[in-house]
């Protein structure tokens, strides 16, 4: 056996990985919607692994048709109580797919850091290369002062690179204030700003995969406390005005909300962050079991 035969069969090539997370509403599946489409531009083939809360697979409606491997795993949260089944697909995706990338999208609840602590798990840590945490942040909430805190403040505390997302949503002379309000939570991490997502896609991955040896102890999580938050489903009315479902979710004290809905206007996408209403014609239909379904995530109420 020659020098070449041997590398092959006793160590696999290293994949980048890159860890997407930001609060609710911070836009990451439209980053995700730009990544796949360059890669398919680009011959990249890439693994998604998405994870949202409580989203009755509404992103994968979003995300449209795609030749990328996808899975979602639901039922709980990557960075916790989901991180063996995380670990299981990367796994099989490697075996199956040997993709280019690895694209993990956490929920909006999860934490980086701790979904990257599963790279250095057996046998991940063998075909794992660099690896990066890019946090999604919302301008608009940092504009407003609203939900600064908690698992907020966790995300941003744990980026590689943050993306100050939804920047059209805030006058120009207020970026300034908001970023040196971010920049109090996480004064070293690069910054770039964004409309819809729209970025230098190669700040994302690092140029070249590199030989990181994850063999030996799992780095330690830093210390904290996972916050608490409900999720529930409304199902509007067929044929409702759109005047009324803005109505009705504005007075929800809801976090973020997303699903579609037969209007009277016809069939809509509806989506919820902070006291925003949004309501569109979404760019396809969804499968008809999304239909007349809206998830709801909120705080739990402390007990």
């Amino acid at each position: 056996m020659n020098g070449s035969e041997r590398d092959e069969t006793t160590s696999p090539r290293r994949i980048p990985a890159l860890v997407l997370s930001g609060f609710l509403g911070s836009g990451k599946t439209t980053v995700v919607q730009r990544l796949l489409a360059d890669a398919a531009e680009r011959g990249i083939r890439v693994a998604l692994i998405s994870n949202e809360l409580g989203e009755l697979g509404i992103d994968r409606a979003l995300l449209g048709k795609s030749d990328q491997a996808y899975i979602e795993l639901e039922g709980g949260c990557v960075c916790c109580e989901l991180s063996d089944d995380l670990l299981e697909t990367l796994v099989e995706l490697q075996r199956e797919i040997d993709p280019d990338r690895f694209v993990i999208e956490t929920s909006g609840v999860a934490l980086p850091y701790d979904t990257q602590l599963n790279f250095w798990r057996e046998p991940a840590c063998d075909f794992i290369g660099d690896d990066m945490a890019v946090v999604v942040v919302n301008a608009d909430q940092l504009a407003e002062g609203r939900d600064l805190e908690g698992t907020f403040v966790d995300q941003v505390q744990s980026a590689d690179l943050m993306i100050l997302n939804k920047v059209d949503l805030v006058p120009e002379t207020d970026w300034p204030e908001i970023e040196a309000r971010l920049r109090e939570i996480e004064p070293e991490a690069p910054l770039v700003r964004a409309v819809r997502g729209d970025v230098d896609l190669d700040l994302l991955f690092p140029p070249d995969v590199g030989e990181l040896d994850r063999r030996g102890p799992t780095p330690k999580s830093p210390s904290h406390h996972h916050e608490q938050f409900e999720t529930s489903e409304w199902n509007p009315d067929a044929g409702m005005p759109c005047e009324a479902i803005e109505a009705h979710l504005s007075n929800a004290g809801l976090l973020r909300a997303k699903g579609f809905a037969q209007t009277e206007e016809g069939l809509r996408l509806v989506q919820v962050v902070g006291r925003r209403v949004e309501i569109s014609e979404p760019e396809e239909a969804p499968p008809k079991a999304l239909l007349g379904r809206i998830v709801l995530i909120r705080r739990a109420a402390e007990r």
